[in-house]
């Protein structure tokens, strides 16, 4: 077993490198934001996607933009709005009069990033049209299946000020996002940065430094990364504590309405993954879990009507788990 570890570490180390070229390249044209740039590379080594919520202004689309030049991949942002149709997202068939056949014209969605924008403006059908493209990786247009490239990320944003003319998303389909993101405001040092590199007139060109093959390579790798049994124990009572609190000894009667289902203990499992392989390490701890936690964890334990009465939220609520579950 310790052999198997100090290969798997070998390995990381090897290929871990690229993070550092990418978070550089990254660097700049993105001032600050190291929190969103970090859990967007997380999400793209562990298969996930993300949902953001962050008022406008906070650089989510040039991040996302950026983070696809230094890839050398393609990118293509999408505002959803409530006249959006599935077909303008997924495409359509097209008749030709000259032969007289349909062609598959392949919607904005074949690409290797999406961006969302205001994913929650749109109706029910073009969400459940990309998040059905989510999941399972592929797109039907009339009778044929279209399989999308690799890798493929979505992250989509919610605007949390103004709420008029939106169709929330449900539960079960925000659960299919890995990461629920609460992006804040930039600190001074930062926004002043921000100020002298967007007043001057000066352009900032990103330059690929990393292909998608890396990004599979290095997924590989990922999946190998070591979980020991006590660790793969503690992720699972985690999950737990959100469907039966009173079983870890939490007071937490009457505030859950619903826990996080078993795709968060996958998620969860993944994120700690990544978190270890970008911290260059082949197996994951504890700390992996819990830095990475939450932002798996927000958007998948629903609180009751009580709870929102006496102020508590999700995080509150995983926060007081993370806290009190037993760590290995």
């Amino acid at each position: 077993m310790d052999q198997d570890i100090r290969q798997i570490q070998a390995e990381v180390e090897r290929s871990f490198d690229f993070v550092l070229r990418l978070k550089a390249e990254i660097g700049k044209v993105i001032v600050g934001q190291e929190y969103l740039v970090d859990r967007m590379i997380m999400a793209l080594l562990a298969d996930g996607h993300i949902l953001v919520e962050g008022v406008p202004g906070l650089a989510k689309t040039m991040a996302i933009k950026t983070l696809c030049q230094a890839i050398q991949a393609d990118f293509r942002r999408l505002q959803f709005t409530p006249d959006l149709l599935p077909a303008d997202l997924i495409g359509t068939m097209i008749y030709s009069q000259n032969d007289g056949k349909f062609t598959v014209k392949k919607g904005p969605i074949f690409a290797n990033m999406i961006l969302a924008d205001e994913i929650n403006r749109a109706p029910a059908k073009v969400q459940s049209a990309l998040l059905e493209a989510m999941q399972e990786r592929q797109v039907t247009i009339a009778e044929t299946t279209h399989a999308l490239p690799k890798p493929f990320l979505v992250m989509a944003t919610q605007n949390p000020i103004e709420q008029e003319g939106t169709y929330p998303l449900p539960e079960a389909q925000v659960d299919r996002f890995m990461f629920k993101l609460r992006v804040t405001y930039p600190s001074k040092a930062e926004e002043l940065e921000i100020l002298n590199r967007m007043t001057v007139g000066t352009t900032f060109e990103t330059k690929p430094v990393i292909t998608p093959a890396d990004i599979v390579r290095s997924r590989e790798v990922l999946n190998r990364i070591y979980v020991d049994d006590k660790v793969k124990e503690y992720i699972v009572n985690i999950v737990f504590a959100t469907r039966n609190p009173e079983a870890f000894n939490l007071n937490l009667k009457g505030l859950i309405e619903y826990g996080a289902s078993p795709r968060a203990t996958i998620n969860l499992t993944l994120a700690s993954k990544a978190h270890a392989y970008m911290k260059g390490r082949g197996y994951i701890t504890p700390d992996d879990v819990k830095s990475i936690g939450m932002e798996v964890l927000r958007h998948r334990v629903i609180v009751t009507y009580e709870a929102e009465a006496e102020e508590v939220d999700s995080e509150a609520i995983i926060t007081k788990i993370f806290n009190e579950v037993e760590v290995p």
